[in-house]
């Protein structure tokens, strides 16, 4: 396809790209997404309704925003209604209705278009995003009893991923439930990986190429090169072809992603400003799509280069054929994301080595700014609309993305602007390499003091989220090798990103009923397998941190656990981490007790994982059968931590009666000793103030969806048709076999979980579930789900083995000749 024939192309599209989705709704106000083909007046109605969501009623407030210009053909939007006199309320179904008037410049003079007028085109004569008859999208608020909460949260979703897409999940269960307000799922939080900006398609970086050049109406030209000025040359995304990205992507913009004979991760990399543009609207909208694909045939005269394109064009059709339910889900319930490393790229900020690497490169930087200006408005202006109103940093970026795509790239003024407000960290004049400066212990990234805030709070009459940046705020080890793992938080960083919102919650419980539950959205793991951690142990001994993202897990940098829990339980007594990231799902349970028996009530956190949407992998499948728990079972892990220079240290079941006899020798509290002086078996030093115990939460067994049998929404016709062919085979394939694939610990197929809390002796809700929905090896077309249920009290039994047993001398006192127990 020729420019001239793309900008054909998009003329013929409707006039909404991708959306509408639904993004912040609370009691007073409602935001809705949209990217539009057309600049364009939006204006918002939000509606009651009746008969439970089947009629519609009064209007309740209005609001109107015009779009902003990222291109000559992309006009994005997240407009706005305020309620003034009546509030929205709980346990009720809401409606809402879109307007777009816009120029006609061949009459000049004003049309207008309706919702369903902006969706259809001639190419799409239908298109529905309602669950009802009156052709409106609809939503609840979260309600007010703890127990009639709905959550789904989901990670981790590549288009040509392994496995289905399991983001259409959520359609069903939003169809399944849609006229009851307490049953429908209330609010949808992706926690990271919306899109893939490394390991991208070769057939989906042709569209994204093409589509993201004749969306902005004029080419990026990407600095190549090692240092500005002296080396760069300027190159367009045309000029770098799917497939043939990796030694660029590697060696010129510094990325990580191609390293360790990864290469192939890297072949297609995102680069440009309309390419990572077009991702979004190819991974939540079938409308920018060209049908049909182009053949390997037509792309390439090399024989395993074209098996290569087919076999992905493939996977990009069977994604396509269920984004009609995705765009649905999308528009029928708030939304609320997060980035992690892939929506800019693998290891994004993982260490100081890293940031080195790349931040300092002409390319690389740019290739991160693109990124994170995509997300900004893609993403985060609905996160946190009221950052974008006027006189903010967000309305500053948006007046700056204006004049950069109105000058076709050369506003250097305006590319700065944007700099400044996405957060890129300022740059030596002498290097070009990205400034640190000092936060307490460790290093930060240099931002401008009007750089947008990432992280966020959302709450509602029954619960509060706190969604966290571990990404941009990051604490880098001031006297360690650059590639040691950082604090996934910074002091800095805790503070705004917990210690203040958590107090603030205090604060504005008159607007609200006593608050239920704390939710912390965590996009890397908090706790992870055993097996994970002794790898991530033996990578950094060897200095190969890039392959398994050595330093994202938590518990690698036991200083920055350990002032996550400490920072928590200071302020709660239940908490409740929602996660992904890691491409198989689970339910984990941490109770924590102060060391005296006679202090503080003991604490719970549970880890509710789900990861991935679209992107299962041999090893996650393989840990989702009985092998694992057979051969590799989670046990119960224990730790002994302070509070003051936050440090915890793991200790054996074998190390359990010493430490209750108080025998044990206690480590220095220098993490870089820790291990060490544990195994060494020196003095005791400080005794601990708490002791915690980790559990892995054991999944149900499998059942089939209510929904779940024979989806006929699932395959293709052309999928169909294959399926049958081979169908003859299912019962001589053990391993899919409906009793191996119920594995104990974790879902490693591709899945989406919905979250609710439940009763189990009495009425009040002690206990909360993560339902994850699967597709089932032993019929294709089949949904299935697996239940995980965590009590939310301590388990005191396992914490028992970690108390001091009475008129037993005191801890840190015992007699200096005793060094046994080790």
């Amino acid at each position: 396809m020729k420019d001239q024939v793309w900008d054909e192309f998009l003329s013929g599209l409707p006039l909404i790209l991708a959306g509408p989705v639904l993004q912040h709704t609370d009691s007073e106000s409602v935001t809705v997404w949209l990217a539009l083909r057309q600049p364009c007046q939006v204006e918002l109605k939000i509606y009651e309704t009746t008969d439970n969501g089947e009629v519609l009623g009064n209007d309740l407030c209005t609001g109107s925003r015009s779009t902003i210009a990222l291109g000559k053909f992309l006009h994005v939007v997240a407009v706005t209604a305020h309620t003034t006199k009546q509030q929205i309320n709980s346990d009720r179904i809401y409606a809402y209705d879109l307007q777009f008037l816009m120029e006609d410049t061949k009459e000049d003079t004003k049309l207008q278009q309706t919702l369903q007028q902006a969706l259809c085109s001639s190419q799409f004569p239908t298109v529905n995003i309602s669950y009802f008859a009156h052709q409106k999208p609809t939503f609840v608020l979260p309600p007010t009893q703890l127990q009639d909460l709905r959550m789904v949260q989901g990670s981790c979703r590549k288009s040509h991923g392994n496995g289905f897409d399991a983001l259409p999940i959520l359609d069903c269960l939003i169809e399944e439930t849609a006229s009851q307000p307490r049953c429908r799922p209330h609010q949808l939080f992706l926690t990271g990986d919306q899109i893939y900006g490394d390991d991208v398609a070769d057939p989906l970086l042709w569209v994204a190429t093409n589509l993201g050049d004749a969306l902005l109406g004029w080419e990026e030209k990407l600095p190549v090169g090692r240092r500005e000025p002296n080396d760069v040359v300027y190159r367009m995304p045309k000029d770098l072809p799917a497939g043939q990205r990796a030694e660029i992507a590697t060696t010129q913009a510094g990325f990580t992603a191609g390293l360790h004979q990864q290469r192939a991760k890297a072949n297609s990399h995102l680069l440009s400003l309309g390419e990572y543009y077009a991702s979004y609207l190819l991974a939540w909208s079938p409308i920018c799509w060209p049908t049909p694909l182009p053949t390997g045939k037509e792309m390439s005269g090399d024989r395993s280069v074209r098996k290569h394109w087919d076999r992905e064009a493939r996977d990009m059709r069977q994604f396509i054929h269920t984004l009609w339910k995705v765009r649905r889900a999308l528009a029928n319930i708030p939304v609320y994301t997060i980035f992690d490393d892939h929506d800019v790229s693998d290891d994004w900020n993982l260490n100081q080595a890293w940031c080195l690497r790349v931040l300092g490169r002409p390319l690389g930087r740019r290739a991160v700014q693109n990124a994170l200006l995509a997300y900004g408005v893609f993403q985060a202006w609905g996160n946190t609309p009221e950052q974008f109103t006027a006189g903010t940093s967000g309305a500053g970026l948006l007046a700056a993305v204006q004049a950069w795509s109105d000058s076709k790239g050369t506003d250097t003024t305006a590319y700065e602007a944007i700099a400044r407000y996405v957060g890129m960290p300022s740059r030596d004049p002498l290097t070009s390499l990205p400034t640190f400066v000092s936060d307490g212990p460790v290093l930060i990234l240099e931002r401008h003091p009007e750089a947008i805030t990432w992280h966020y709070t959302v709450r509602s009459a029954c619960h509060e989220v706190l969604v966290l940046d571990t990404r941009t705020w990051r604490g880098y080890p001031a006297d360690q090798k650059a590639i040691a793992p950082p604090m996934l938080l910074s002091p800095q960083a805790f503070e705004r990103q917990l210690t203040i919102p958590l107090q603030a919650t205090a604060q504005q419980q008159e607007n609200y009923s006593p608050l239920q539950a704390t939710f912390i959205i965590a996009p890397t793991n908090v706790f992870g397998m055993k097996v994970i951690d002794w790898i991530h142990q033996w990578q950094l001994s060897k200095d190969k941190v890039f392959s398994t993202d050595v330093g994202d897990a938590w518990n690698i940098q036991t200083e920055a656990l350990a002032q996550l829990l400490t920072t928590l339980f200071a302020q709660r007594q239940q908490v409740i981490v929602m996660s992904g990231d890691i491409h198989y799902s689970s339910v984990v349970r941490l109770s924590r007790q102060s060391h005296s028996p006679s202090a503080t009530p003991a604490s719970v956190l549970v880890q509710l994982t789900c990861s991935a949407l679209k992107n299962e992998e041999p090893l996650t499948r393989l840990i989702h059968t009985r092998l694992k728990h057979w051969l590799l079972p989670e046990k119960p892990r224990y730790w002994i931590g302070w509070s003051k220079s936050p440090d915890m240290v793991e200790l054996s079941a074998k190390q359990l009666p010493h430490l209750r006899r108080g025998t044990v020798s206690l480590p220095q509290k220098d993490s870089k000793k820790a291990i060490a002086s544990l195994q060494e078996d020196n003095l005791p030093s400080t005794p601990p103030d708490w002791v915690c115990a980790l559990e892995w939460v054991p999944r149900d067994q499998t059942r089939v969806s209510p929904f779940g049998v024979e989806v006929p929404w699932l395959l293709p016709p052309w999928r169909r048709a294959r399926n049958a062919r081979h169908q003859w085979l299912q019962p001589f394939l053990l391993w899919r076999s409906r009793w191996f694939q119920d594995g104990r610990e974790v879902v490693g197929l591709n899945n989406l979980a919905l979250i609710r809390f439940e009763a189990t002796s009495s009425s009040e809700p002690n206990a909360i579930a993560q339902y994850l929905y699967w597709f089932s090896p032993w019929s294709p077309t089949q949904l299935v789900y697996s239940r995980f249920v965590s009590s939310l009290s301590p388990n005191q039994t396992l914490l028992a083995k970690m108390q001091p047993q009475p008129c037993v001398q005191p801890l840190g006192q015992q007699d200096v000749s005793d060094r046994s127990g080790l």
